[in-house]
């Protein structure tokens, strides 16, 4: 996946012109969401253990908490209807552009978003955004989908409620008992990204979150039965560090708990939030460390990887984020225009990105998230689960936006039917150099012949397209793969 400034048209204030007619404009970007596994073999670990990150230093416990199942985490009587749930994140996002962005300071930045917010603009600049993108993304693909989180009762709320109706995507609301869904207080009104653009197209983002000590939605602090029955319900649960932005970390936690004892595989990603996570307070940081340790799947970017151990090679940063899971199986690893690595305990899959011509980046990580659990739940071969990612990726990145605008199925089958692939086999050979002796590694190549070449498993792209297209096209007529 490219990641680059997003290219819009003309700017004119205060309202962006609608690039592609009827669907609005993209949403605000979320790196890499990602989930994983459906066998969960927890890793032998010693009772406790020090989660070191730089400068940041928890214990983290390295066994399930009490409420948790110490081995078998999936429940004999848990039947699982819903392939992928979201938890969290749902927010409308408005796009804009401006003469110059709002300046660094909280009061001003603060002033500017309640400006904007006085005169809400024209409905087809509202779209779908946080979690709805990888939900809408998962669910273009074939899988069965459902959001758990607030939706307000207002105009923006039914908005949001509308679109995911229409993609297919069930709603389940968090609130509490004693909470009045019908207040006019901003604490239970459906939360706005306004995505901000200036002339030389730099973004800036204002959310009512971004003024706050406490979290958007402070008041929940239980999980109802009917969340519970959602997360259940769902092979996978997907949150990341935008969470922390509506949620309390126990509240957060409450959930992750649940999903392990209920044998819902739990993605995490913790994308940008988790550098300031690691900083943030007692509980954020316990929070942060219990996810990184109970989450079954975790997506980074390089840069996140090192921020989280300390670890500069994106592989070693990799494989000690597995080593000090409790639950965690697969690491995946995003490594820009260069492409994507995913590591588990005995092996190193790498998959070079696509060359594309980029229109907007925003909801590429959020494509690409969709994509691995479509491999997950699937059970595909890891060499083609991510090369599926990147490519759903690199088709949301050639049009504009995110939420309803990321990639369909039929724009990911073309791109892989003609791929130009953004191969360097010295960037890789150097990366995975000094892997090869103690781990199975097996890299995507176009041009090599299938088959080991030194240490390393070079798979084509050829036969891992030839196997997997036929199914994606059946994926397209019959709404299923194949058995």
């Amino acid at each position: 996946m490219h990641h680059q400034s997003i290219a819009l048209k003309t700017p004119q204030f205060p309202i962006l012109p609608r690039l592609h007619p009827p669907n609005p404009l993209p949403s605000r970007l979320l790196l890499p969401l990602v989930s994983i596994p459906l066998h969960p073999n927890t890793p032998t670990v010693s009772p406790r253990s020090a989660f070191s990150c730089r400068s940041f230093h928890t214990l983290v416990p390295c066994q399930p908490p009490r409420s948790l199942p110490s081995s078998n985490a999936t429940k004999p009587d848990a039947v699982k209807t819903v392939d992928v749930a979201t938890l969290g994140n749902l927010c409308v996002d408005i796009v804009l552009n401006v003469p110059k962005l709002p300046p660094p300071y909280a009061d001003a930045r603060k002033a500017f978003m309640e400006h904007l917010s006085s005169s809400p603009p024209d409905k087809q600049y509202w779209e779908a955004g946080g979690n709805c993108n990888m939900a809408i993304a998962a669910a273009r693909l074939g899988l069965d989908c459902l959001t758990i989180g607030h939706v307000g009762n207002e105009i923006y709320g039914k908005f949001l409620l509308d679109v995911l109706h229409d993609e297919g995507i069930g709603v389940v609301g968090m609130s509490e008992e004693t909470d009045v869904l019908n207040s006019p207080s901003a604490f239970y009104e459906t939360l706005l990204c306004w995505v901000l653009v200036d002339p030389s197209q730099k973004h800036g983002f204002c959310s009512r979150a971004d003024f706050s000590k406490e979290p958007a939605f402070s008041w929940m602090s239980t999980l109802s039965e009917e969340v519970k029955g959602a997360i259940k319900r769902s092979r996978i649960m997907f949150c990341n560090g935008y969470d922390f932005d509506e949620f309390s970390p126990g509240v957060i936690i409450s959930a992750v708990e649940y999903a392990a004892e209920v044998g819902t595989s739990v993605f995490f990603d913790p994308g940008p939030r988790g550098k300031s996570l690691l900083r943030g307070s007692v509980d954020e940081q316990k929070a942060l460390g219990q996810l990184l340790c109970m989450s079954d799947v975790l997506l980074v970017t390089a840069d996140e990887a090192e921020s989280l151990t300390g670890i500069a090679n994106p592989i070693r940063a990799g494989q000690e984020l597995l080593r000090k899971g409790v639950r965690t199986k697969w690491v995946v690893v995003k490594m820009g225009p260069k492409g994507s690595i995913l590591i588990t305990m005995s092996s190193i899959t790498c998959a070079p990105a696509f060359k594309v011509k980029v229109v907007d980046t925003v909801g590429c990580g959020d494509s690409f998230v969709a994509a691995i659990a479509f491999g997950f739940i699937h059970n595909t071969p890891l060499i083609t689960t991510l090369a599926f990612a990147n490519a759903v990726g690199a088709a949301t990145a050639m049009g504009c936006g995110a939420g309803r605008n990321v990639a369909t199925l039929k724009q990911v089958v073309e791109l892989m039917e003609a791929p130009v692939l953004n191969e360097d086999d010295e960037f890789w050979n150097e990366l995975l150099g000094e892997h090869l002796d103690s781990q199975e590694v097996t890299v995507l190549s176009k041009l090599v012949l299938n088959g080991s070449n030194g240490r390393i498993n070079r798979i084509t792209f050829q036969k891992m397209v030839s196997e997997l297209l036929p199914k994606l096209k059946y994926s397209q007529l019959e709404g299923t793969l194949p058995a």
